[in-house]
């Protein structure tokens, strides 16, 4: 793939059927969580991104087998604390917070010392928010840069458990010390602040020893370490995040019509539902279904006209995060102001995002306001742009590039995205599913 992508024309109208890649969140628990019990695990629709194969790469390194067929990937795991492996090993975690995050979390009874690194934009990102707890299990970390990566750790004799307080809505940060709290004799508490809840649905799924106690603002968890589970089947549903992108298209271009099949509609992972169905977006949910204890679902999307500002509820923050850059798209063609707030986690992702979704919108014509964690968008429902544009040192964040070809697509203009590479991260196939969509190459 060449390092930019052109887009010169916006997309035609459309009546589709289309399915999305497999949820990033959710292949990587399974990775990691397969690894840890006893038995053959498999998934099937697997997402082959660049986080999901490493994470399967840093899981060999760590001496799991591992077999990828074209139609599932199969773990076999050894049960908890089962990692074999060499001094001084090093795992690469690329550009993934999930995974860099999560497996400190299964690593804290490392008997020899590994070192974590990740690319140029994971290395700028905060590990003290797990490296914190992680110290309170009993675990040590050396780093010229505690703050950062790389890392390495170092596991005690014996783990103790832990009481945590999670205030930052950072559904790694609780992931993390939930896998830690595995392979820990006794019961971690944790109280947490609302986030993404896979870990805790694949945990109960698992029967793995997990109360939850759910109040307005925090979730109490209580985990009782140290009790081994059976190897598990999945098949991994199509990623909500990614879906979205999808969604926004289709509400922002003309006369079309868009169904995504067999969409996770996790409540936790669904508040850009909540907050586009506010803005006038035609959002429909179709075939309803529990699966293994996420909620699935059909995601019917039209066309949609007369859209409306908002000022967004911070309550569905934490269940939008990923999705925000694509909702300031639909503001920007909004009636109004909109505005968001208590979204400095936005900056904490691949890229500062919040000061991207700016950037991009100031340079489409579209007038912000911007803090450190908030922003205003001054809507403009007749925006057409006629002049080129040109995205680039984005720190290839997957999710600036594919909100940057969604605008090209629905408001028009000469477009130049740079490093189209990026999407590898979370979704390999978005140009392709684009190009089914548009009936022509790009």
């Amino acid at each position: 793939m060449i390092g930019f992508h052109k887009i010169n024309k916006k997309i035609k109208p459309f009546n589709k059927t289309i399915f999305i890649d497999g949820d990033k969140s959710l292949s990587i628990r399974w990775a990691l969580l397969a690894s840890q019990a006893l038995g053959r695990s498999r998934a099937y629709k697997l997402l082959k991104s660049e986080d999901v194969l490493n994470t399967l790469a840093c899981l060999k390194k760590l001496g799991v087998k591992i077999i990828i067929k074209d139609k599932y990937c199969e773990i076999i795991g050894k049960g908890l604390n089962s990692y074999k492996y060499n001094n001084n090993l090093t795992l690469n975690a690329g550009n993934s917070g999930t995974l860099g995050r999560l497996i400190l979390g299964l690593l804290i009874h490392s008997n020899k010392k590994i070192k974590l690194i990740g690319d140029k934009s994971l290395s700028k990102r905060d590990f003290a928010r797990v490296v914190k707890p992680l110290k309170r299990f009993g675990a040590k970390f050396y780093s010229k840069n505690l703050n950062k990566l790389p890392l390495t750790i170092l596991g005690p004799k014996l783990t103790k458990p832990i009481n945590y307080i999670e205030d930052r809505g950072s559904a790694q940060c609780k992931s993390s010390v939930m896998f830690a709290a595995l392979n820990t004799e006794g019961v971690t508490t944790i109280k947490a602040r609302k986030s993404r809840d896979h870990s805790e649905r694949l945990f109960k799924y698992l029967k793995i020893p997990i109360k939850l106690k759910k109040t307005k603002k925090y979730d109490l968890i209580k985990i009782k370490g140290k009790k081994e589970f059976k190897s598990f089947n999945y098949s991994i549903p199509s990623d909500i995040s990614s879906a979205f992108f999808f969604v926004v298209l289709t509400a922002l271009s003309k006369n079309s019509k868009l169904l995504i099949k067999d969409v996770n509609v996790n409540p936790s992972r669904a508040g850009a539902i909540k907050i586009l169905s506010k803005m006038g977006v035609s959002i429909v949910l179709k075939n309803k279904r529990n699966y293994k204890g996420e909620k699935i679902s059909d995601i019917l999307i039209k066309s949609s006209s007369n859209l409306k500002s908002i000022n967004c509820p911070t309550n569905l923050n934490s269940s939008a995060i990923d999705e925000f850059l694509i909702i300031f798209l639909v503001a920007a063609k909004s009636k109004g102001i909109s505005y968001f707030k208590n979204l400095s986690e936005l900056n904490q992702k691949e890229s500062p995002r919040l000061k991207w979704g700016s950037k991009i919108l100031n340079m489409m014509g579209i007038k912000t306001e911007l803090t450190n964690h908030s922003i205003k968008i001054y809507g403009n429902p007749s925006l057409v742009i006629k002049k080129s544009i040109i995205v680039k040192n984005y720190l290839k964040d997957h999710r600036v590039f594919m909100m940057s070809a969604i605008a090209a697509l629905t408001f028009g203009g000469q477009w130049k995205i740079f490093d189209p590479i990026s999407i590898n991260t979370s979704f390999p196939s978005f140009l392709k599913l684009i190009k089914k969509i548009n009936n022509k190459t790009l």
